[in-house]
């Protein structure tokens, strides 16, 4: 089957492993086309994409906006701090009168947990969640597994953990879903604090140790701490953080095996990774950022090809 089974794209939570494995070789396909002198195709010229984003981006706005110029899409880029939202307007209000001008998908980030699926019922679009709140972030995930993939041969069977400020990251559950759809082993790693209390019921193990968790997998996902979603101090430093969960080349040294090293950005250099790692041979980290088109690129196609003309 080539076909998603899904109408719009909210969680990871609502595909099944066939959807990923028909994204994953969409994008095999654009990645290709990415790498070729002319990078672009005309498979959307008919449709109009809008970008809605209610909180702060800069590489996922990025990469879904040359993503879809990339298919010859139309695209409106929306911010949220130069709009109507400012006045009162309602979410409903302001996607209405995006869709008045006919738009076909709306990519939307937004800080409140269910936007998308709340605005998938109301208006008659194609919905791609980039991101809400703590919950889910699911073209993330799709591209940290396809570079897995790519890096290992496959996910299935491989040991993920996932490491730094899994309680304030949508990143984290969003890889959870993908990766355990894929038959991967997922741990994850960090202070209490920053590790949700009902996690182990999602089939996840917990580790505080950081040298355990390193010896334990074949890749480390490694987490901002996000300051900006914290009310209360969840540790006592940045310092103390970066002595017990910091990855540096030294501790991957001792580890006496190699390791891939992933993060989804922005990197707070010299917190939870050195450069030295962040630029080394082992990081995939460069290539997260590539395939981040070519996987948002197979997420749009697909999705526009169910849009009835």
């Amino acid at each position: 089957m080539s076909e998603l089974s899904v109408e719009h794209l909210l969680g990871i939570k609502y595909l099944n492993p066939n959807d990923i494995d028909v994204i994953f070789k969409t994008a095999d396909h654009f990645k290709e086309v990415i790498n070729r002198p002319i990078k672009k195709v005309p498979s959307l010229r008919d449709i109009t994409i809008a970008n809605l984003f209610f909180e702060n981006s800069t590489r996922t706005k990025l990469s879904f906006e040359l993503a879809e110029k990339r298919l010859s899409a139309d695209v409106i880029n929306f911010s949220a701090g130069q709009s109507s939202v400012k006045k009162g307007e309602t979410l409903i209000d302001t996607v209405n009168n995006i869709l008045a001008m006919k738009v076909d998908i709306i990519v939307m980030r937004h800080g409140n947990v269910g936007a998308g699926v709340f605005l998938s019922k109301h208006v008659d679009a194609k919905i791609i969640n980039a991101g809400d709140g703590t919950h889910e972030h699911p073209t993330q995930a799709l591209l940290d597994s396809y570079s897995i993939r790519e890096k290992l041969g496959t996910v299935k069977g491989k040991k993920i953990v996932i490491i730094g400020d899994v309680l304030h990251s949508r990143v984290a559950l969003s890889n959870i879903f993908a990766l355990q759809l894929q038959g991967a082993q997922v741990k994850v790693c960090g202070p209490t604090t920053l590790i949700p209390k009902h996690i182990a019921s999602l089939g996840v193990t917990v580790e505080t140790n950081l040298k355990k968790a390193l010896e334990w997998c074949d890749v480390a996902n490694v987490l901002r701490v996000q300051h900006e979603r914290m009310d209360i101090k969840y540790f006592p430093s940045t310092r103390e953080y970066t002595q017990l969960y910091g990855i540096n080349q030294e501790i991957l040294d001792n580890l006496g095996k190699k390791i891939v090293i992933m993060h989804p950005g922005p990197i707070n250099r010299g917190v939870e990774i050195t450069s030295d790692v962040a630029d080394s041979n082992d990081s995939i980290i460069l290539n997260q950022v590539e395939n981040g088109v070519a996987v948002r690129m197979a997420v749009i196609y697909l999705l526009a090809q169910q849009i009835k003309r």
